[in-house]
């Protein structure tokens, strides 16, 4: 069965292609549920940079991709949120932060 922290490995590989940051360093998946009777489905709530970005699709694709290819996973959901809305002030790594310029 997959855990949490396989999965959220595994999504550090998803970057944003303007940015050229990790999803995750840039705090864009807002939870990861692993789940079911046999533990192996894998529900990943996340945002995106804004509500109109033009690579959303291209984004919850490749999450899918990702958290499919983690050993153990059979079934996967992405859902997008904008609730609460992404401020990479406060939800990006410190990493992410320095590369964004943000002090």
């Amino acid at each position: 069965m997959p855990s949490y922290e396989e999965v959220r490995t595994a999504l550090t590989e998803v970057y944003d292609p303007e940015l050229n940051i990790s999803m995750v360093e840039l705090g864009l998946i807002y939870g990861i549920e692993v789940e079911g009777a046999q533990q192996d489905e894998v529900t990943v709530t996340m945002t995106l940079t804004s509500p109109m970005c033009p690579v959303g699709p291209m984004f919850k694709q490749a999450v899918e991709e990702k958290v499919k290819a983690v050993p153990g996973v059979n079934k996967t959901r992405v859902e997008i949120t904008f609730s609460p809305p992404w401020d990479p002030r406060t939800m990006a790594s410190e990493e992410a932060k320095m590369e964004l310029g943000i002090w």
